[in-house]
């Protein structure tokens, strides 16, 4: 690159290609870690003789308490060192506890995996986030960071499908097996096929930011952009319900229609896939059309997609009939993570290219902890004190009432539009 003038040279379209595409492949295994979980909820909880509070525990508190943690010192040294050797070492070590999790006997056995495989899963997204700004100009980066949260969907569905088969054929443990000794033969292939870019390369101010900021500097920026904490709030009352639905939905099949578990697998995964895919990337391509002129919209399709989810949600969990369920299930199911491309890609550009790694570790410890630690653990507490009186559907019952945070995101999203094109960083 030319340093004497401010015009980036843009990395070759093959060479984005391939980058984005081992991204979502290791985000891909990011999910299915995390959710694989969900649809093990349901043998572990048989063998294991655990409650439906420690469940919660295990699947969202476990992994989001040292996720949360460990993601903004990491994502500061991203900021600084390479952020592919970052991604490459948290890979094996989150895919090497995953297997881990099959040897657990106990649940704190199993708690502290789960611990594990957040400490390494701390370094796998907000680097990620990063590169993906360094191989795509501005007016791109909200579809390519929709493409990269198709890992979240498909992730998901492979998470639960392949779960539920190994558990249903085999035994639950061999499903943390072989997804975690697959993820660790997948880093050498990232490591060796991306190469670190140039930081800021395709922004103007990159050459008078080379030096990375201190998290100091870094909050004191956000102290002056209410929109950046706005979209936060929005972001994690949906993620609290998105992770609770993702965790709790196959057990919900099983108790309330009296599914298999390999049945209830496919029925949640192709609504995942089908629907998750449809909603992130209809969120990004729209937040980058409608964003050009009006920076406001980054927030506006959030707010929307949040507003509409609700009487969906209403009309799938109360019908008795599966086929009412399956296709209720698809609208909220996109809509509820239609967020993601625009608001990801919003943070990007509320912070200077060197904070970038570090405000999306600060955007993530915040969700996370609200949405894993939290959405996971409310949903199934909840559920065991709805027990008495509701039985096998007080899973229905705690999820409904769950559904009601979109309206707090919504109106959070909606606040941040009146505020985000100010504080865009221009």
């Amino acid at each position: 690159m030319n340093t004497n003038n401010n015009e980036a040279v843009p990395a070759p379209a093959e060479n984005r290609a391939w980058v984005l595409f081992i991204l979502v492949v290791v985000y891909t295994f990011n999910w299915i870690d995390r959710q694989i979980t969900g649809i093990l909820a349901v043998p572990i909880k048989e063998d294991l003789g655990l409650t439906d509070t420690q469940l919660g525990l295990m699947g969202g508190l476990a992994f989001a308490l040292f996720y949360t943690g460990l993601g903004i010192p990491v994502a500061m040294l991203a900021d600084r060192v390479s952020r592919t050797w970052i991604m490459t070492v948290a890979l094996t070590v989150w895919s090497g506890m995953t297997a881990v999790c099959g040897l657990a006997n106990s649940f704190w056995q199993l708690f502290l995996a789960r611990v594990g495989v957040g400490v390494g899963e701390a370094g796998g997204v907000a680097p990620a986030y990063s590169l993906i700004t360094d191989f795509f100009p501005p007016h791109q980066r909200a579809r390519a960071l929709s493409v990269y949260s198709f890992g979240i969907p498909i992730g998901s569905t492979l998470g639960i499908i392949f779960g539920g088969y190994i558990a249903t054929v085999i035994d639950w443990r061999y499903a943390f097996f072989i997804v975690g000794l697959a993820g660790i033969a997948l880093a050498p292939i990232f490591r060796l096929t991306v190469r670190e870019p140039e930081r800021g390369r395709y922004d103007l101010s990159h050459q008078k930011d080379a030096r990375p900021a201190r998290l100091g500097d870094l909050m004191r920026t956000l102290a002056t952009k209410p929109s950046f904490w706005l979209l936060i709030l929005g972001a994690s009352c949906s993620s609290m319900m998105g992770y609770g639905l993702f965790f709790w939905l196959p057990s919900f099949l099983v108790r309330s229609f009296e599914m298999q578990l390999f049945d209830a697998s496919l029925f949640f995964g192709i609504i995942i896939l089908v629907g998750g895919i449809a909603g992130i990337w209809t969120g990004g391509w729209l937040s980058d059309k409608l964003g050009a002129d009006k920076k406001a919209w980054y927030a506006l399709v959030p707010a929307i997609a949040s507003l509409g989810t609700v009487p969906f949600y209403f009309v799938a969990l109360l019908s008795p009939n599966l086929a009412t369920v399956f296709m209720a299930l698809l609208v909220p199911t996109a809509l509820g993570l239609a967020w993601l491309g625009p608001v990801i890609s919003a943070f990007q550009h509320l912070v200077r290219p060197n904070m970038r790694a570090t405000a999306s570790a600060v955007f993530l410890f915040v969700n996370n902890l609200i949405g894993i630690g939290v959405g996971t653990w409310v949903v199934g507490a909840l559920s065991d004190a709805l027990a008495l009186r509701f039985a096998a559907d007080s899973l229905r019952y705690s999820i409904l009432a769950g559904s009601v945070l979109y309206l707090v995101a919504s109106v959070m999203f909606f606040l941040a539009a009146r505020r985000i094109d100010d504080d865009w960083e221009r």
